[in-house]
């Protein structure tokens, strides 16, 4: 019912969802396979931009950081960023690539996955690959909120409030000066 009530709220939103768990194997920043179901357990958000659109939705970032360590969230839910690298599968472009991510990650202290074949832009995921996209998925692997564009203040509170339920615990909203 959240799924449903969720993804009919706005037009960015996906309009088709797959029920039950979802999975994916991408690469880490070493090149490894690495399977999206290695997160389960707890909600995962994830971001899946190309180098492009990684500041879109910089305003979300900062607001579930702040929010998330003013409240005592931080280790509730896991943080999984994909780059969209399918455009530099190539020799040397590649390894460039993965250096930038591997520097990145240190940076940001989350794991930063990569899509070199274009995974999660065709079915069952279907999300566009030039911009960026949110998801929040329970802690079984099943989407319960999709936004890909840049969110404005209501569609990040909407965002929070689905991450709220999932955590069993209110997020109250951003305080404005």
């Amino acid at each position: 019912m959240l799924t449903i009530a969720l993804l009919a709220t706005s037009p960015a939103l996906a309009t088709t969802t797959r029920t039950g768990p979802m999975d994916a194997t991408l690469r880490g920043s070493d090149g490894k396979e690495v399977a999206l179901s290695r997160w389960r357990g707890k909600p995962v958000i994830l971001f899946y931009e190309d180098r492009h659109s990684t500041t879109l939705n910089g305003s979300l970032k900062d607001a579930l950081f702040s929010r998330g360590q003013a409240l005592g969230l931080l280790d509730a839910a896991w943080v999984v960023a994909v780059a969209n690298l399918e455009s530099f599968d190539f020799f040397p472009a590649r390894g460039i690539a993965l250096s930038h991510v591997r520097e990145e990650e240190k940076k940001w202290g989350i794991p930063i996955l990569v899509d070199l074949k274009g995974t999660l832009g065709v079915a069952p995921w279907n999300l566009p690959t030039k911009t960026s996209s949110v998801l929040l998925m329970d802690g079984a692997g099943t989407v319960v909120y999709r936004y890909s564009g840049r969110m404005n203040e209501q569609e990040r509170e909407t965002f929070f409030q689905a991450l709220s339920t999932l955590l069993g615990r209110e997020i109250p909203q951003e305080a404005h000066p």
